[in-house]
């Protein structure tokens, strides 16, 4: 038996590692994929073979992660829970997508991942694999009794990998745990449990990887534009760049003033509430630029369409219907709503603010000799016609207010 595993070398994976090869007599495919986790990668081949490996694959997924999965979610608007940028959520369906490749090119059998119980992940790993090859088997360890009963806690994993001489970190834990990408950083669990926490107190500073606090920002604001063709952004002050370019551009700006830090209580899939502390500096600046640019371009009706259908968006992706064909389908629609969407942005970056300092476009739907205040040179309004369009959605709204009066109540013109 082959199985593929989502392998990053930390205690978790390394215990999994030996684990499934013991357990299943099976060889084991080590795959990592490099997102935008900056994380040192550097020996990781070494050590996924002298844990057990039979092969191991490191595949730097950085460019397809933003062209692919940010910018089409960007497209949406989607934040899930009127907060949430969905920076794990939207990671987790590439990392599935290229293990069942693997799992496909070797014939794999299985594919495996450390994913608990009571999160998340776990849901958009396998739904992600149900959706693009249901013949293959999925393992979550997390979920067998006999794993859970071995492996209680952190002491037992770390004295396992002791015996089986596997090199592992044993000093004490963060006292919260931690997971980046190209889109963010989270940080949840351990002191982060306590919803009364303030994770911005001076004490916690060391936590943030990503950005300063607001306070330490600079004094002076930064501005930058952003121009946008259909949609994506393309360019940063005048610089043509490509997606991940951008993210790694705008994560950097962002960072250095202090933007995109959420901290929140969310509901997770599974059912209950987590506390989660984010940090999504790029990924902020682009969202907020991006409507930006739609409010100069967007057709009303077209965008009151889109905002409707995006918490149910932000809600497949934060679920882990990525590849659902509902999700494929509003995909479409999102797409050719962003047909007009190419201008450019000027924003300006302070002490963790974003603030919109102008926007410009050559398809801009905005008529400033329309919507003057002055005399409209055009006339395309005619302003007594107001009258009547007043006249007419207010009807309803005296008739519910005088649900019994006769109708020779009502005024007439």
């Amino acid at each position: 038996m082959t199985i593929v595993l989502a392998y990053s070398g930390g205690l978790d994976t390394s215990v999994l590692l030996c684990w499934l090869k013991e357990t299943y007599q099976a060889d084991i495919i080590a795959f990592c994929a490099n997102i935008g986790q900056e994380e040192e990668l550097e020996g990781l081949e070494e050590k996924a073979k002298h844990t057990g490996a039979t092969r191991v694959c490191i595949d730097d997924l950085q460019e397809e992660f933003a062209r692919d999965f940010i910018y089409p979610m960007m497209q949406a608007g989607a934040v899930y829970e009127g907060q949430y940028f969905l920076g794990t959520s939207i990671a987790r369906p590439l990392i599935a997508k290229r293990m069942v490749e693997l799992a496909q090119q070797y014939q794999a059998e299985a594919i495996a991942h450390g994913a608990t119980g009571k999160g998340n992940d776990q849901v958009r790993f396998e739904l992600a694999a149900a959706a693009l090859a249901p013949e293959i088997k999925v393992i979550a360890p997390w979920r067998d009794d006999n794993f859970r009963t071995r492996f209680p806690g952190r002491a037992e994993m770390i004295a396992y990998c002791r015996e089986r001489e596997i090199p592992v970190e044993a000093s004490s834990s963060k006292p919260w745990s931690m997971d980046r990408n190209l889109l963010h950083i989270s940080y949840e669990a351990g002191i982060l449990e306590d919803p009364w926490l303030d994770a911005s107190a001076p004490e916690h500073r060391e936590m943030y990887k990503l950005s300063v606090a607001p306070e330490a920002a600079p004094d002076q604001p930064q501005t930058i534009t952003l121009d946008f063709e259909h949609g994506d952004c393309r360019a940063i002050d005048g610089q043509t760049m490509t997606p991940l370019e951008v993210m790694k551009r705008l994560n950097l700006l962002g960072g250095r003033h202090g933007v995109g830090r959420v901290d929140l209580v969310e509901n997770r899939f599974v059912g209950m509430k987590s506390r989660g502390v984010y940090e999504t500096p790029g990924g902020a600046i682009l969202h907020f630029a991006h409507r930006q640019i739609e409010s100069l371009t967007m057709d009303r009706e077209v965008m009151h369409l889109r905002d409707g259908l995006m918490p149910k968006y932000a809600e497949m992706v934060y679920n882990g219907f990525w590849f659902a064909p509902e999700r494929l389908a509003l995909q479409a629609l999102i797409a050719e709503s962003q047909t007009n969407v190419t201008g450019t942005v000027r924003l300006k970056l302070y002490k963790g603010n974003i603030i919109a300092a102008g926007r410009k476009s050559p398809v801009s739907l905005y008529r400033p000799e329309i919507a003057t205040m002055e005399a409209d040179p055009t006339q395309a309004y005619d302003q007594n016609d107001a009258t009547g369009f007043i006249r007419l959605n207010a009807l309803r709204l005296k008739v519910t207010a005088r649900p019994a009066s006769p109708a020779n109540d009502l005024p007439r013109r």
